[in-house]
């Protein structure tokens, strides 16, 4: 007999019992409602339950199908028959043309000559054949000088000189005083054709020129393409453009193209800031819409290690715009893999097609020209599978956010006010599952991250990186599991009086009030990406409203099952697009993001978050079914066979297939270091290949084929050395912490950085200013290193005041185009007043790097004897550097 302390929380409406299964095996019929013992009740009804491979069934296939819609989608390039306007057969050739010169580095006679004499051939065949139509068409050639200071990779400083920009005005041969700016880059990261990144968006927005040029009718405003050639250096170029550049003044709004993958479909992720009415462009002008505001505020928030122009005329020139870029297969994004053949001809086509059709239709509306009265408010946009864009104003779905959630609250409300649940039990009842639901988070996160730390610790990180489904079927299994098992407790021990289908009542109403409760917690954020949770709401409530009386009456039925399933359908492929977005951006980033962040960690945190969102409304069916043993048998049998391949290495985190490539990424430079005192003489140098490994695994896959390259030789950081003493050539030494220092011949390169003190003066307001000058090649890092009680006052960079604090150390990125002269900088600094007798000697500690991304000072004969050393599936980046440091 029960006794009055039962932990029991849900009022049990006495034991269940269950008749024997129907005829036809499909389901179980309940045939006393769920419950017995209460002679003063009676049932109305018979209710099914759903088997439990019935149920498995239903949700796997619902799952399947949805996720193929998702891929099929994706397969779907172009939607129709090309118009013609736009020939990407021409825009392909225009793309083979210009990677065919191979890597193109700012500085490189393939960026600074070759590609830009191509570029300006093709503009002046454009201008040449459109002469005599109602178009002119103006190029400059523009060499920009400039520095600022930008908050990405933790924060730092740049300086360029004399890099390129290929500016193209097309507009009315009246002229016109409004412009439109479309960009693109055609430099490159060293070692990578760049087909991707940016070529083939430079091969668009010819084409584009040439169709917008030879239009009859006469366009209202002017455009300026912009062929940048300095944007891998941090945005450089678009900085010269868009604060030096006499054209900037008249640009209204921008479209910019970028790429942080290869091929597939071009993804609108940023729009503003505000001016909703380019998000109403694109929706009204795009032929193939794919766009989502969640991607922006995801990529805005600063959690992807990623920038682009987009950023520098937003920030530098106040002016609104929309952010394109190919988010596929980012495994090669920045590797030799990056070429022309990779991007398919309906790649291009789609890309071509947006473009020219956002530009023609921006290019004629008034909006361009007033666009202040149009300025304010964000806007809510997403597409459905890429055939429609759905886009509204902040405003209204701030609104329409609040009406779902007044209609959900309405709907618990009412259920509580039924006869039968007074003295508030289903209040206390559905808060009681409510804790259940919530608990089970929590304890299978924990459980699948468990999974994770012994994935690491037997050495096997990474295993998913090139079979992705095997994350799926080891950490999703793990996650699915473990819910259900947490559940099917639940209902069997806590629960265990309670009837099912009144169980099942209570848990979907659970999901609505969790997704309920995160509509309006992000609503009052702010954030455009609650339409998420407003999906979840409406449509699973509108569902269970309309099948209230199929589940009254029959419950699980079959009929209810399957429409129950329908009525999620929309939400949930939309849900499963977004999270093909979230894994198709972060399982590769996986690959360039460091030695210190754990990527099973991260990798089995978006696996259980997944799992735990898309199971939510599946809740109701576990409550639903007798068993849930079979379906628990299964999930724990492909996670045993799953961590037994994974332990036994069979799952090899790499591949150098040509046709699907998952390089690792290792970067080499073979350096000499030479380190000054404070009197100027040489207190030590030495000589090595510096390697670094850009994911978590390190070089323990590396070791075998190359053994001198093993931790006997990893390296320490000095902290007396700015940036440990080693030639970064971004400030990104707490991402790679772990790297290896392998002594070999000095270097001795053609073009030897030559680094001078010019003056040293004490100002009347106590400081010393310091000028120096600094010639070498097109790409160098300066790190300012204040000792102990000095600090920087003022500087020649950015706008004057020194920022972006390294943990006491101050990164200044340099290049340069063709022609630079020698650099000249200065800074002053205020003295310690007790000079730290612990520490180095002198005020600061200066130091610059050099490197040789180009030309015959790019490798030595130690790099060319051990980079064909490497595995096929490595893909080693190398280069020579030299760091000098010096006291002061």
């Amino acid at each position: 007999m029960e006794s009055d302390t039962t932990v029991r929380r849900i009022k049990a409406f006495g034991s269940q019992s269950y008749a024997p299964q129907d005829n036809d095996g499909s389901r179980d019929r309940c045939g006393n409602n769920g419950y017995n013992g209460d002679p003063k009740r009676k049932p109305e009804v018979s209710l099914y339950l759903l088997r439990e491979g019935v149920a498995a069934f239903l949700v796997s296939v619902f799952i399947l199908v949805l996720w193929g819609l998702v891929h099929l989608s994706l397969q779907q390039l172009v939607i129709g028959k090309p118009s013609g306007e736009f020939n990407a057969v021409r825009a392909r050739r225009h793309l083979e043309q210009i990677t065919s010169v191979g890597p193109r580095p700012v500085g490189s006679h393939e960026n600074e000559v070759l590609t830009v004499g191509y570029l300006l051939q093709q503009i002046e065949n454009i201008r040449v054949e459109t002469a005599a139509g109602p178009h002119q068409l103006t190029v400059d050639v523009q060499r920009p000088t400039g520095t600022f200071s930008i908050d990405f990779l933790g924060g730092f400083t740049s300086f360029y000189d004399r890099v390129t920009n290929i500016a193209v005005r097309l507009e009315p041969k009246g002229g016109t005083q409004h412009l439109m700016l479309a960009n693109c880059h055609f430099d490159t990261v060293a070692n990578s054709p760049g087909a991707s990144d940016d070529a083939v968006s430079c091969a668009v927005m010819l084409e584009v020129l040439h169709s917008l040029a030879n239009q009859s009718t006469p366009l209202h405003h002017g455009v300026v393409f912009l062929f940048n050639g300095a944007e891998e250096n941090i945005l450089q170029a678009s900085h010269g453009f868009i604060t030096q550049h006499p054209w900037a003044k008249q640009v209204r709004a921008f479209i910019n193209l970028e790429a942080a993958g290869v091929g597939g479909k071009e993804v609108v992720f940023q729009t503003g800031p505000e001016n909703p009415w380019l998000v109403q462009a694109y929706v009204h002008a795009a032929k193939h819409p794919f766009a989502s505001v969640v991607g922006q505020e995801v990529f805005q928030s600063g959690i992807i290690p990623s920038d682009t122009d987009f950023r520098i005329y937003r920030d530098f020139g106040n002016i609104p715009g929309i952010d394109l870029a190919f988010i596929e297969n980012g495994f090669i994004y920045h590797t030799k893999y990056d070429t022309a053949d990779r991007i398919l001809t309906d790649s291009i086509q789609r890309a071509g097609d947006n473009i020219l059709a956002v530009l023609r239709y921006l290019l004629t509306s008034e909006k361009l020209a007033d666009s202040s009265e149009y300025r304010h408010g964000n806007m809510v946009f997403f597409d459905l599978l890429g055939v429609v864009v759905v886009a509204y104003p902040a405003r209204v779905g701030t609104i329409l956010n609040y009406m779902v959630a007044t209609a959900t609250f309405l709907y618990l409300a009412k259920k509580g006010s039924l006869p039968g649940n007074g003295g508030g039990r289903y209040v206390r009842d559905l808060a009681c599952c409510t804790g259940v639901a919530v608990l089970s988070w929590f304890v299978t996160l924990l459980s699948v991250l468990i999974v994770a730390l012994l994935v690491t610790l037997l050495g096997r990180s990474m295993f998913w990186y090139d079979h992705f489904y095997a994350s799926i079927c080891l950490y999703g299994t793990a996650a699915t599991g473990k819910m259900i098992l947490i559940h099917t407790l639940a209902k069997n021990l806590y629960f265990g009086g309670v009837r099912l289908v009144e169980l099942a009542d209570l848990y979907f109403d659970v999901s609505l009030l969790l997704w309920c409760c995160s509509l309006v917690w992000l609503t009052q954020q702010g954030l455009c990406s609650a339409y998420v949770p407003m999906l979840m709401v409406a449509f699973p409530l509108a569902t269970k409203l309309l099948l209230a009386k199929e589940f009254k009456h029959r419950g699980a039925s079959m009929k209810y099952s399957v429409f129950y399933l329908l009525g999620l359908a929309l939400p949930y492929v939309h849900f499963m697009f977004l999270l093909w977005v979230v894994f198709e951006i972060f399982t590769p980033i996986m690959g360039r993001s460091g030695t210190e962040i754990p990527p099973e960690v991260v990798l089995a945190s978006l696996v259980t978050l997944a799992t735990i969102f898309l199971s939510s409304f599946f809740l109701h069916f576990i409550y639903l079914v007798r068993s849930t043993k079979w379906i628990l048998a299964g999930l724990g049998s492909v996670f045993m066979v799953m961590f037994l391949l994974m332990s036994c290495g069979v799952l090899f985190p790499y591949s150098g297939s040509p046709e699907s490539p998952r390089p690792k990424r290792v970067f080499l430079q073979h350096t000499t270091r030479t380190f000054h005192n404070l009197q100027g003489q040489v207190e030590s140098r030495d000589s090595g290949l510096w390697i670094n490994s850009f994911d978590f695994t390190g070089i323990q896959h590396i070791t075998p084929h190359v053994p001198e390259i093993n931790d006997s030789f990893r390296t320490d950081c000095p902290e007396d050395r700015p940036f440990c003493g080693y030639p970064w050539y971004l400030p990104v030494k707490s991402l790679s912490k772990k790297n290896w220092y392998l002594p070999a011949p000095e270097v001795s390169p053609s073009s030897p950085v030559e680094f001078s003190l010019l003056s040293k003066e004490e100002t009347s307001w106590g400081t010393i200013k310091m000028t120096f000058s600094a010639k070498g090649p097109s790409h160098m890092s300066l790190y300012l290193l204040p000792h102990k009680g000095a600090s920087l006052s003022t500087w020649s960079f950015g706008d004057g005041t020194p920022q972006f604090d390294l943990s006491g150390e101050y990164f200044i990125f340099y290049s340069h185009g063709l022609d630079a002269p020698t650099w000249t900088f200065w800074f002053e600094i205020q003295p310690p007043r007790d000079p730290d007798p612990s520490g180095p000697e002198g005020m600061i500690s200066v130091a610059i790097s050099t490197h040789y991304f180009f030309g015959p000072d790019q490798r030595t004969a130690q790099l060319e004897e051990i980079l064909p050393r490497f595995p096929t599936w490595a893909f080693p980046s190398a280069w020579v550097s030299t760091y000098d440091m010096y006291r002061y």
